[in-house]
């Protein structure tokens, strides 16, 4: 069964307007890390707001583990999760009690535990009775990736994991992420504008432009099909390229 599969899905915020998301078709199987890349206002951010169900789309249909988001997303819900660095946690809670409400939602069994090896793995044990809404940005950063393994997902959704991380704690970042998906199986759909953190964890990278996939395939072979040198260079030929 795949991850997620995504037929045709379209979402158009208002009739007179072009779609944000104009006829995305994809399968992305398990125990996979794919990237979705694009430019400000390529219909990322409403790409993954329809796949985690928030968002119903003017027409399509996306299925994740086998469910149907629009009338089964709660059971997918709970073997999925979701980080975004731009989506507070509630400011007054500690990091703890933030994980707690999280734990509680998703009904982790043992979940202090599952809180203390998230902690150790993620370097917050010194700023687990410390308010959110104290914490720096890259602290945030750590905690919310946190919160999006507190249940152990099968497939997870993120948004710039590594931003404003520091280069040093970004790389420990990346190395988590690439021993969690071994280990588990977890599929891993990432949404980046750091192209180097694609190239190292991506198999599979879709290029988005106004809501339209213009482009697909391993970041090497997009790196030699456009004859560039890295995948930066690919993202800014697409970027750049004539409407």
């Amino acid at each position: 069964m795949p991850a997620l599969e995504v037929e045709a899905l379209v979402k158009r915020y208002k009739p007179d307007r072009p779609p944000a998301v104009d006829g995305l078709t994809f399968t992305m199987p398990r125990g996979a890390t794919w990237g979705l890349l694009g430019g400000n206002g390529a219909g990322k951010t409403t790409t993954i707001a329809m796949l985690l169900g928030l968002l119903k789309p003017t027409s399509g249909k996306v299925l994740a583990l086998g469910h149907d988001m629009e009338r089964d997303r709660f059971t997918a819900l709970a073997r999925m999760n979701f980080s975004s660095p731009y989506i507070a946690l509630p400011h007054r809670l500690s990091v703890a009690e933030n994980l707690r409400v999280y734990g509680h939602l998703y009904g982790v069994a043992r979940l202090e535990e599952r809180i203390g090896e998230l902690a150790e793995e993620l370097h917050l044990a010194d700023l687990l009775d410390r308010p959110a809404g104290e914490l720096s940005a890259g602290q945030k950063t750590r905690v919310a990736l946190a919160k999006s393994l507190i249940n152990r997902p099968e497939l997870l959704l993120l948004d710039e994991p590594t931003a404003s991380l520091d280069p040093d704690t970004a790389d420990q970042i990346r190395s988590w992420l690439e021993r969690y998906r071994e280990a588990t199986g977890c599929a891993i759909l990432l949404a980046s504008h750091n192209m180097a953190e694609v190239e190292r964890l991506c198999g599979h990278v879709m290029m988005l432009r106004k809501g339209v996939v213009v482009d697909q395939g391993s970041p090497d072979d997009l790196i030699a099909r456009y004859g560039r040198g890295n995948l930066e260079e690919v993202f800014l030929d697409i970027a750049r390229a004539p409407a």
